[in-house]
């Protein structure tokens, strides 16, 4: 799911990430070579607070001066994981059984993107309830997945 830059960048944030009772939801590096943008997800347990989010951009900032990721420039953005969330551990799919979820994997029975719902995780593979059918998908295979948020206007 993620490259080893990005990897390495969400193994070095991780532990300050702690100190400050955030989760590193993920990483992910867009763009240029030349000019390429961080994109790091942040969250915590009550939500994140735009006051969470300054203070997380000041430490992550200055973690990657001391990190100097790429030669020349970069731009480091810093946001919660929003509705359509991020999943990337076992932990992730596990917290969010119940919840309609979208996952990109390597092809599958001729299939690699499902939409359903998360029943959980046996051992290492995520399980996927689509359309009544189980489907069990291994974590080390799986290249995207996101909650699929939805917005009640009721």
């Amino acid at each position: 799911m993620l490259t080893a830059k990005e990897r390495n960048l969400l193994e070095a944030l991780e532990g300050q990430a702690a100190e400050h009772d955030i989760e590193i939801v993920t990483v992910e590096v867009v763009g240029a070579k030349k000019a390429p943008t961080i994109r790091v997800y942040i969250d915590t347990e009550g939500g994140v607070s735009f006051d969470e989010l300054s203070s997380a951009q000041v430490w992550i900032n200055e973690r990657m001066d001391e990190l100097d990721p790429f030669p020349g420039a970069y731009t480091l953005e810093v946001s919660s994981p929003g509705i359509d969330r991020p999943l990337r551990t076992l932990e992730h799919f596990e917290r969010f059984a119940g919840e309609t979820a979208t996952v990109t994997a390597e092809p599958q029975d001729g299939r690699s993107k499902w939409t359903g719902t998360l029943s959980g995780v046996r051992g290492n593979a995520v399980l996927l309830d689509v359309d009544g059918v189980e489907v069990e998908i291994e974590i080390n295979t799986i290249k995207r997945a996101r909650l699929k948020g939805v917005v009640d206007f009721g």
